[in-house]
């Protein structure tokens, strides 16, 4: 009986873990059909408090790699910057995240993909847990969450020039 009950939870995990292979192969798979070009650009956030202002840039490197880069200016000092990269790697697609001053990258893993938006998860982290970005009417929509907190941030274009 102790081998039939440890042969069907051996049998249940391995099910559990084809499953979220399988999972990830098709997030891949419409990750690189749809693209995230639509991330491209400049952007300045439009819902800042007053004082500051907030900028995000995304470029894309290749197929399989997005370079982003976000700051906020206070007083013409820089206050907080960050370094982001969406990246194909082996069957997934992460977010990762990597604060001034830090040595490693907060990884985030792709966990739902649709035409104009996804979502990043790291259940891990102590905030933020979730990163979603979409495509708006007006640019782009950055939403970081975890527990009870959640922040928006509205993204227009913004011309360098």
């Amino acid at each position: 009986m102790k081998y039939l009950i440890l042969g069907l939870m051996v049998l249940f995990s391995l099910g559990c873990q084809q499953k979220s292979k399988e999972e990830k192969e098709a997030l891949t798979v419409v990750a690189l059909e749809n693209n995230f070009d639509w991330l491209i650009g400049n952007w300045q956030r439009s819902n800042e408090t007053e004082g500051k202002q907030t900028y995000e840039n995304w470029v894309k490197i290749n197929k399989d790699t997005y370079q982003g880069f976000g700051f906020t200016i206070k007083e013409n000092d820089t206050i907080w910057k960050e370094d982001m990269r969406l990246v194909h790697v082996s069957d997934a697609w992460n977010f990762e995240v990597k604060g001034k001053g830090e040595t490693d990258a907060t990884v985030f893993i792709l966990t739902k993909i649709e035409e104009d938006n996804f979502i990043c998860e790291n259940e891990a982290n102590e905030f933020p847990k979730k990163i979603s970005y979409s495509k708006s009417d007006h640019g782009i929509l950055a939403v970081i969450s975890g527990g009870d907190l959640e922040i928006p941030f509205e993204f227009g274009p913004f011309n360098m020039n």
